[in-house]
Order: structure tokens, then C-alpha cells, then sequence
């Protein structure tokens, strides 16, 4: 804080108390004029309601007093009178790195135990899910939501099935959250409007759709265009990024008229890099957590 804002603070500060103690000082001691018997001469109700002066009762005057003296006394211990630190040397920052060392003291154990294991044997771990299920709650729960089920609008891939893009290795896992994933499906509008309805009708074809059988025919020569990345039979290419198309798992969305936009305008995605905000071991136990939730059929539900 410059000396500035810290004289104003310091102004603002004696005001109120010295308005508000001049104010406990003088209120017992006011002298109200009162008529003979013994009321202000304020009437209501036609006189049926007369005003009574009374003193300040004495709890009230104590209790003020002790607010006052606990409000000085915490303006000479603690930060609040200007750039005065107080005696006592608290502050917000030293209370938050107390507390951090503590919670790290608290967790070191349980850390080491984590780093003896590959991250497909912490997903087995009790303690280790449920540190990693309030690391996905705080930063991934926002696109994949709670339940990990991802958001076709968003483009974020359900991550409680065990079909992955770029691999669903505890590694492969490890690495998306580490360093983060962009993918880019390029517009293929060019092709002509017609031949994306083929086309789409072809891809829906591969994963045994629903699909108009003839407007599927007339798009699959069209399929090369998209097997450098899809492969030519459609199963995807992790390695690119490039989603399988032959499951019923659709990362924009099934229907006739996504998959044509898909084809159509293109897709892009990103998955940000969490490695400035957690550290290597908090990402492993993430990648652990989300390493289950594709696995529950397999190890049954934490």
C-alpha cells in the first residue's frame, strides 16, 4: 500500500471510531429536556402514547465499551491502521503458507506411497481416487462434467468409456493432462453439398447407423479424402487424434445434421496443458481417477 492510500486508511479509520466513541462518550451524559412528568413531550394516539426518556441501560454501555476496547486492541495486533503491521506480525499470505506446509506435511506420506505405483495400479487405490476425484471435480469437471460423460457441444470426449483419442494408457492418459491436446478436423466443404450428405451417410454407415443405403454408396469413394487421418477402415488413428468412427461414440454429436456440420464447417479442439497449474504428482493421480472411470467395468465401481 503507498504512503497515500495508507494516510487515507489511517484518516478513515480514526473518524469512524473517534464520531462513534465521541458518540459512547456523550450519549449516557446528554441531558434531554422532560416534562414534569417525566416523558419528552412527544405524543401519538392523541396523547394516549406519550415518549419516555430513559437512561442508557448498563449492559448496553458495557458491551459498547468492550466493542471499543476489542477494536483497539485488534488495530495494535493485527494488519488494519494504515501500513501498520501489527504487533503481532500476522498476514493473510503467511497464514495461507502455514497452512500450505501443513496440508504438505500432512499428504507427504501418502504422496511417497503414490510414486511406487504405475498409474493403472493407483486406479485400484482408494485413497488415491478420492484425491483424484476432487482434482477432476476442480479442473475438468467444467468440460467432461462430474460424471466424466463428457459434452458434445463442447466437443469434450466422454471419458467413462474406453474409447480414447489419443490413446488410453495410464501414459497416454498422463501425457493429455500433462501437456494438454489440440485437434483440428478440416471443413470439407469444398466437396459440394451433396456430396457431405454422402458422405455422412457413409460414416454413419460404419458404425452400423441407421444410414440411407444408396447416398452411403455414392459417398464411400468420397472416404478417401478422410482415411489419411480416419484410416480406411474408419477406426481412427490415435496418434493424430483422429476419432474411431466405426463405435456409436460421437465427440460432436450422432445425429444426421452434426455429423454433415462436422464434415461441412470442420471441428477444432483443445485440451489446455495442466502442467502449470498441478504438479507431476497431482497429475498422475488425476490421470489415475480418470484411468477408472473407463475401467469400472473391469475393477467395479470406487
Amino acid at each position: 500500500m503507498s504512503t497515500g492510500w495508507s494516510f487515507w486508511v489511517m484518516f478513515l479509520v480514526v473518524l469512524n471510531l473517534g464520531i462513534t466513541f465521541f458518540l459512547y462518550l456523550w450519549g449516557p451524559r446528554a441531558k434531554i429536556p422532560t416534562l414534569p412528568d417525566g416523558t419528552s413531550g412527544h405524543v401519538w394516539a392523541h396523547g394516549t402514547l406519550r415518549e419516555g426518556v430513559r437512561p442508557l441501560p448498563m449492559w448496553w454501555i458495557v458491551l459498547s465499551g468492550g466493542m471499543f476496547v476489542a477494536g483497539f486492541v485488534y488495530l495494535a495486533l493485527f494488519p488494519g491502521f494504515g501500513n501498520f503491521k501489527g504487533v503481532l506480525g500476522w498476514t493473510s499470505h503467511g497464514e495461507l503458507a502455514n497452512a500450505v506446509a501443513a496440508n504438505d506435511a500432512k499428504r507427504a506420506p501418502l504422496v511417497e506411497r503414490f510414486r511406487l505405483y504405475p498409474v493403472e495400479q493407483l486406479a485400484n487405490d482408494p485413497a488415491a481416487l478420492q484425491v483424484g476425484k476432487v482434482l477432476f471435480e476442480d479442473n475438468c469437471a467444467a468440460c467432461h462434467q462430474r460424471s466424466a460423460k463428457g459434452n458434445v457441444v463442447l466437443g469434450a470426449p466422454d471419458l467413462s468409456d474406453n474409447d480414447w483419442l489419443y490413446g488410453g494408457s495410464g501414459n497416454d492418459i498422463t501425457t493429455s493432462i500433462h501437456d494438454g491436446r489440440s485437434g483440428v478436423m478440416p471443413p470439407w466443404a469444398s466437396l459440394g453439398a451433396d456430396n457431405v450428405k454422402n458422405l455422412a451417410q457413409y460414416v454413419l454407415s460404419l458404425s452400423g447407423s441407421p444410414h440411407d443405403a444408396a447416398r452411403a454408396a455414392a459417398g464411400q469413394p468420397l472416404f478417401g479424402t478422410c482415411a489419411a487421418c480416419h484410416g480406411a477402415d474408419g477406426k481412427g488413428n490415435q496418434a493424430l487424434g483422429a476419432p474411431n468412427l466405426t463405435d456409436h461414440i460421437w465427440l460432436h454429436g450422432g445425429s444426421v445434421a452434426d455429423i454433415e456440420k462436422t464434415i461441412g464447417e470442420g471441428r477444432q479442439g483443445h485440451m489446455p496443458a495442466w502442467s502449470p497449474r498441478l504438479s507431476d504428482d497431482q497429475i498422475r493421480v488425476l490421470a489415475a481417477y480418470v484411468y477408472r472411470q473407463s475401467h469400472q467395468a473391469d475393477a467395479g465401481k470406487p
